[in-house]
C-alpha cells in the first residue's frame, strides 16, 4: 500500500517537473516498477496475521490474496492505458486521454491543445492512487479507515471516467453520474458507521463484534440497520441491484483502460471489504443480515442476466454482465465463513477474465475510438482469429463453461452457499448462468458466423494489449484446468483472517 501511494506521490512530481517528451515513458516505468515491488513486498507477508497501524489495518491472509489481485489488475490497466493512442486529422498520433479535461468538449480551446499535441499524463498517478486505496479498503480494521481509503479509491475513478478524448460529452456525463450516486453511496456509508458506533460505542470492527458477544451493545435494530447502511455503500462500488443504475452508463462513457480497471479492480477491494465486515464485525448479526442479502443477491442475478440479453453494445452488454457476478459473489458471501474462499477464487478469477476481455474491445477500433456496437464485430473472427478467440474464451468463462475459471469459481461459491442452507440462491444462480449464456453464445456467433460488413474496424493490438489479453487468456484457461493450487491459496488466506 505504502509503495502504491508513493509512487502516486511520485508520480505527481513527475508530472510536474519531467520534460513532457519523456513524461509517458517516465510514468510507465514507475508505475510498473512500483507494482512490481509491491507484489514482491505482498509475497513477502505470506502468512503474517496482524493488526497494525494503531489498529487500523489487518495484515492477514485475506488481505494479501486481495492485494496481490489489485497490484496484478492494476499492472494490467496500466498497459492498457499506455496503448491507448488515435489516429488524428492533424497530427499523426495522439493520446486518446483528453488534453484538457477543463475546456469544453468540441471547443476551439481543446482543437488548439489536439493540434500542439498537448497530453495530460496524470492519468497515471490517478490510477496509482485509486489502487492505493483499492488495497487499503480490504485491509481495513476499522470502519473510519475503510471510508477513508473508499474515498481515496473513488475520487480519482470519478476524474478518470471523464478523461476520454472522443465522445466526451459522454465521458463527463459518466464522471458527474457516478459523483453524484458515489456521493449518496458515501452518505449511507457514514450513516452506517454512525448508528454502528451508537449500537456499540466503537468504529473497530472487532470491538464490534466483542461489544456484541458480551451484551455490551445497545439495541440490536441499530446495528442490523447500521450494518445494512454500511452495506449499501460497498454494494454501490460492485453494482448491485438496486445500486446498480450507475453501471452501463458509467462503463460506456468512460475510457476503456478505466473500464477494465474499475470493472476488475473495484469488485475485488469492495467485496473484501463487506467480507471483512460480515465475517469480523457483524457474526452475531448474521441471521438479522443474511434476509437482506439474499433479495440483493437474487435481484442482481436476474436482472443482470435478463437485462444482458436486450444489450447490442458490447460494453453495455459487459457492464450488465458484471452486475450479474456481482449476485453470483454475494451468493459466497451470503454464506459466511464457509464462503470466504470461493469467493476469494471467484474474485481473482473473474478479474482476470474481465481484464481481458476488456482488453480486446481497446484493441477493436472504429472511426479513433472503440468499436462497440456488436454487429461492428461480425466476422472479426477471420480477420483476427487469435483476438476473436481470446474473446471468445473470456465469454465462455463468464457464462460458466467447463474447462474454465468461471466454471470452478461458480461451482465453488454454489457449493458454499449450498453447505449453509441457500439452496434457492443456487437454484436462481444456476438458472441465471443459463441465460446469462444465452447472450454470450451470440456474440461468439457474431465473432466466427457473421459476415463482416463492408467497412469491418480495425484491430489495434499492439503488444500492451497482446500481453494483457495472451497473460489473462492463460489463466483463465489454467485456474479451470488446474483450479487446486488457488484454492488451497485461498483456504489458508481464510483460516487467517484476522478478527
Amino acid at each position: 500500500m505504502i509503495i502504491v501511494l508513493g509512487a502516486a506521490v511520485v508520480g505527481v512530481l513527475v508530472d510536474a517537473f519531467v520534460p513532457a517528451a519523456a513524461r509517458r515513458r517516465a510514468h510507465l516505468i514507475l508505475s510498473l516498477g512500483a507494482l512490481a515491488a509491491a507484489l514482491a513486498a505482498v509475497v513477502g507477508l505470506a502468512g503474517a496475521e496482524d493488526v497494525v497501524v494503531a489498529g487500523s489495518l489487518a495484515v492477514d491472509g485475506v488481505t494479501l490474496v486481495l492485494q496481490g489481485i489489485l497490484v496484478v489488475v492494476t499492472a494490467g490497466a496500466i498497459v492498457l492505458v499506455a496503448h491507448r493512442t488515435v489516429e488524428h486529422p492533424e497530427t499523426d498520433r495522439v493520446d486518446a486521454f483528453t488534453p484538457q479535461a477543463s475546456v469544453v468538449p468540441g471547443s476551439l480551446a481543446e482543437a488548439r491543445a489536439v493540434t500542439a499535441r498537448v497530453t495530460r499524463t496524470e492519468v497515471y498517478p490517478l490510477t496509482l492512487f485509486a489502487a492505493g486505496g483499492m488495497m487499503v479498503l480490504p485491509a481495513s480494521a476499522d470502519l473510519l479507515t475503510m471510508f477513508v481509503a473508499l474515498e481515496v479509491l473513488s475520487l480519482p475513478l470519478y476524474l478518470l471516467c471523464g478523461l476520454a478524448r472522443r465522445r466526451r460529452l459522454l465521458s463527463q456525463e459518466a464522471s458527474l453520474k457516478y459523483f453524484l450516486l458515489g456521493a449518496f453511496s458515501s452518505a449511507f456509508f457514514l450513516f452506517g458507521v454512525a448508528l454502528l458506533y451508537g449500537y456499540a460505542g466503537t468504529v473497530d470492527l472487532a470491538g464490534i463484534a466483542a461489544a456484541a458477544e458480551s451484551g455490551q451493545a445497545t439495541d440490536p435494530l441499530l446495528g442490523v440497520m447500521g450494518v445494512g447502511l454500511v452495506a449499501v455503500g460497498l454494494l454501490f462500488k460492485v453494482g448491485a441491484v438496486p445500486f446498480h443504475s450507475w453501471v452501463p452508463d458509467v462503463y460506456q462513457g468512460a475510457p476503456v483502460p478505466v473500464t477494465a480497471f474499475m470493472a476488475a479492480a473495484t469488485k475485488v477491494a469492495a467485496f473484501g471489504a463487506l467480507v471483512r465486515v460480515l465475517v469480523v464485525a457483524a457474526p452475531a448479526l448474521e441471521d438479522q443480515i443474511r434476509p437482506m442479502l439474499w433479495a440483493v443477491a437474487i435481484a442482481t442475478m436476474v436482472v443482470g442476466a435478463v437485462v444482458a440479453v436486450t444489450q447490442t453494445d458490447v460494453v453495455r452488454m459487459l457492464a450488465y454482465s458484471s452486475v450479474a457476478h456481482a449476485g453470483f459473489l454475494l451468493t459466497g458471501v451470503v454464506a459466511g465463513e464457509a464462503g470466504i474462499a470461493a469467493t476469494l477464487f471467484y474474485l481473482a478469477a473473474y478479474a482476470v477474465s474481465t481484464l481481458g476481455a476488456f482488453a480486446v474491445v481497446c484493441a477493436v477500433r472504429d472511426g479513433g475510438g472503440p468499436a462497440t456496437a456488436v454487429d461492428r464485430w461480425a466476422g472479426l473472427g477471420s480477420r483476427s482469429p487469435l483476438l476473436a478467440g481470446a474473446f471468445a474464451l473470456f465469454l465462455l468463462a463468464f457464462a460458466g463453461i467447463p474447462l474454465t475459471s468461471g466454471f470452478t469459481s461458480k461451482f465453488a461459491v454454489f457449493e458454499a452457499a449450498l453447505s449453509e442452507g441457500g439452496a434457492a440462491l443456487v437454484v436462481v444462480g444456476v438458472l441465471s448462468s443459463a441465460v446469462a449464456a444465452s447472450f454470450y453464445v451470440r456474440v461468439i456467433v457474431v465473432l466466427f458466423f457473421t459476415p463482416a460488413q463492408d467497412s469491418p474496424p480495425t484491430v489495434d493490438a499492439g503488444p500492451g494489449v497482446g500481453v494483457v489479453v495472451g497473460a489473462a487468456a492463460v489463466v483463465t484457461v489454467a485456474l479451470g484446468v488446474f483450479p487446486q493450487p488457488l484454492l488451497d491459496l485461498a483456504d489458508r488466506a481464510a483460516a487467517l483472517l484476522a478478527r
